[in-house]
């Protein structure tokens, strides 16, 4: 730690596995301090870890993952080290566990190795393959903490050029027996499924709330809060999900106006929404979602609600009290300004005159 604090910034978060963070500009590095480790519980934290300074490399790498992770470089005499053939494995896109009784003591592992052939497009080795099985079959993720999960799941999501190749991944290795929501999916709502995800892949805003709303959308509120809950508590992220499923076919994007965008704006977030319509489209109706993207924005819509013109204090001036009658009498005059009743203050006032005369 005092060493690397000349650098930048460091963080020792991983301080229990010998392992200090640290941030240069915009460099994210992790110094891994050789160590021992020994299985004393269940669950991804469930090691006793010892830090020994006396390793060779060999022995200190031999507790990674995978081969393509035990891969270092020796900075003295400028050569790779490489003593479990991970270079090969790269070159041939083959994912390999450095050790496979070693590797079934983290349950995280299963995931970690979903997410690396979804993001590098390798292959799990036979022996990897079937124990990465077992392991579910005898329900390890089970003893994983939610959060751990969804940190895995996001790898999974917003760095793969095919998260497709994941869930299918998850699904061959039968892990619908944990995210068992899944299993309820027709095959044609499946594999809608899947070019959705893989076709809003190179998107960067909101890409994980939109990736879990597509995921879910053939799922009912029920069965996508029971799948969302084994790996997220985040109350927004949740109700972003919900709302985007609730309001898919709220909008007739052929024939929309100006009044629709402005109602759907109080309802959702009208750049997630096309978005997310953009990707169950799979594209056919980008040139139409364009454009409502493009009248949103200049509405002053696309990520917030039209401001209300009338307020409390207005009613309040015309001598009217608090009421339930009071609030129905806002919700009134803001639906007539979505609908261009009035466009502003001096109108406005003139339109709640009227309005209160005729009461």
């Amino acid at each position: 730690e005092n060493i690397l604090e000349e650098f930048g910034d460091v963080n020792s978060v991983g301080k229990s596995f010998g392992v200090c963070k640290l941030k240069v500009d915009d460099l994210d590095i992790d110094f891994s301090l050789p160590r021992t480790d020994s299985k004393t519980a269940q669950g991804h934290r469930g090691f006793t870890i010892q830090t020994d300074t006396t390793l060779d490399f060999k022995t200190a790498t031999s507790r990674r993952d995978f081969t393509i992770n035990a891969i270092g470089y020796d900075v003295q005499n400028r050569v790779i080290l490489d003593p479990f053939k991970g270079k090969d494995d790269l070159s041939n896109s083959i994912l390999r566990a450095v050790d496979i009784i070693k590797f079934a003591e983290d349950p995280l592992r299963v995931l970690r190795a979903v997410q690396f052939a979804a993001r590098f497009n390798f292959k799990l080795d036979e022996e990897l393959f079937l124990k990465c099985k077992e392991m579910i079959e005898e329900r390890v993720l089970d003893e994983l903490a939610k959060e751990r999960v969804f940190q895995e799941l996001q790898k999974l999501f917003l760095k793969s050029d095919k998260p497709s190749l994941g869930i299918l991944l998850l699904k061959s290795l039968g892990a619908f027996s944990y995210f068992k929501e899944l299993s309820k999916l027709s095959m044609k709502e499946f594999e809608q499924t899947l070019l959705s995800l893989d076709y809003l892949a190179s998107k960067e805003k909101n890409k994980l709330t939109l990736m879990l709303s597509l995921l879910t959308f053939y799922l009912s509120k029920e069965d996508t809060l029971s799948f969302l809950s084994l790996f997220t508590d985040k109350k927004e992220l949740i109700a972003d999900i919900i709302l985007l499923k609730e309001y898919a076919n709220y909008l007739n994007i052929a024939n929309a106006i100006n009044y629709d965008l402005l109602k759907l704006a109080t309802k959702v977030n009208l750049e997630l929404y096309f978005d997310f319509k953009d990707a169950l489209s799979l594209g056919k109706d980008r040139d139409r979602v364009t454009d409502l993207k493009k009248r949103a924005k200049d509405l002053g819509v696309l990520n917030e609600k039209q401001e209300a013109i009338l307020k409390g204090r207005d009613l309040i001036l015309l001598g009217l009290k608090p009421s339930r009658e009071f609030s129905l009498l806002l919700n009134e005059a803001y639906e007539a300004q979505m609908l261009a009743e009035f466009s502003s203050y001096k109108e406005a006032i003139i339109w709640l005159e009227k309005r209160v005369l005729k009461s």
